[in-house]
């Protein structure tokens, strides 16, 4: 039976970088692999509200940089940066080097996979129904300029005795092409049946990759198969 490999480590180091981008000596890195699990869990954990999607952490020898990206950044700050100062305060509780968070916001939450997962898991765990979530949220990607979106969920939908598969899709998403933009959320539901596993996969258009100056790269965006649509 075939499986389909995770879309960012298919596409490392060609039009995707690492999320946690540091080098550490054999006796510390399953020390310094643990502290990076910790700092994303007690983020994901403490700001459920700001729409976090992504978590970034780049270490130096006496330095450790963290970038959340949020579709709503203002969460973070909080007022006068008080809620950015209590996190930073609760982090320095596991990193014991010096610490710099910087926040990036998301621009078009309609069309980051990790946060449509999210919003089609927390409807469901309002018992909405999951069609209409998966729907709303297709249609929602494709009017904000996603190429293509598939969208599975897994469980026990609408409380069935046996669980089963959905999914929808629109447009194009091909997983196997490597210099197509791929973005991939997962999420889970929380529901009195059961856990529902939410997948989606959004395609943000083809990644040009030009060479220069020996090994640095020139990332180019372009629409995905724009010269091949009908009528032009």
């Amino acid at each position: 039976m075939g499986q389909k490999v995770h879309p960012y480590s298919f596409r490392l180091g060609y039009i995707r970088d690492w999320n946690s981008r540091w080098f550490a000596k054999n006796k510390d890195f399953g020390r310094v692999l643990v502290e990076d699990a910790k700092i994303r869990k007690h983020i994901k954990k403490n700001l459920m509200q700001a729409a976090v999607a992504k978590i970034e952490i780049e270490r130096a020898s006496n330095r450790v940089r963290i970038i959340i990206h949020s579709g709503r950044p203002g969460v973070i700050i909080g007022r006068k940066g008080a809620e950015i100062d209590r996190l930073r305060d609760d982090l320095r509780g596991i990193v014991d080097k010096e610490l710099q968070i910087d926040i990036k916001e998301i621009k078009e939450p309609a069309i980051c996979a990790q946060l449509v997962a999210e919003n089609i898991a927390f409807q469901m765990e309002k018992r909405v129904g999951f069609r209409r979530a998966m729907k709303k949220a297709i249609q929602q990607a494709m009017t904000n300029g996603a190429q293509g979106i598939k969208i599975r969920c897994a469980g026990r939908l609408d409380g069935a005795e046996i669980a089963r598969a959905e999914k929808y899709m629109e447009g194009k998403v091909p997983l196997q092409t490597i210099k197509a933009d791929i973005d991939y959320g997962f999420s889970e539901a929380h529901t009195v049946y059961g856990l529902i596993g939410v997948k989606v996969w959004i395609c943000l258009g083809e990644v040009l990759v030009k060479k220069v100056q020996g090994p640095r790269f020139e990332v180019q965006r372009k629409d995905f198969d724009k010269e091949n649509k009908p009528g032009e």
